[in-house]
């Protein structure tokens, strides 16, 4: 039985469809907003990970030396290699609309209001 993963164009969020043949028509339906306007994006192969072989992947210096913490699309990019790291359970609008804002030149501070939210 095939798996097909499809991207909500509303949400942006990926849902899988299983279906008992190749040859079904699939209308697929976002499992997280209910949208039906969704695009079928091409499968990968995956092999799970523990958790703690992804921390550490992620801790890995090796691959921060390219990090400029006053280039936010240098932010972006690492932003977006954690994303991958992390999988679907990391991933989501917020997300998205951050490392967008990062890749553009913005910056992700409260909006003029001089804190931060942690």
């Amino acid at each position: 039985m095939p798996i097909y993963e499809y991207r909500c164009e509303k949400c942006r969020r990926t849902t899988s469809v299983l279906t008992t043949r190749v040859s079904e028509k699939v209308d697929a339906v976002c499992a997280h907003c209910g949208g039906k306007k969704m695009r079928r994006l091409m499968s990968r192969f995956a092999m799970p990970r523990s958790e703690e072989s992804r921390m550490e992947s992620l801790g890995d210096p090796s691959k921060m030396g390219d990090i400029d913490e006053n280039d936010p699309k240098s932010v972006a990019r690492m932003m977006k290699r954690m994303g991958k790291e992390m999988g679907d359970e990391f991933n989501g609008p917020e997300f998205d609309k951050a490392v967008e804002e990062l890749e553009s030149g913005g910056d992700l501070g409260d909006e003029g209001s001089g804190e931060d939210d942690l």
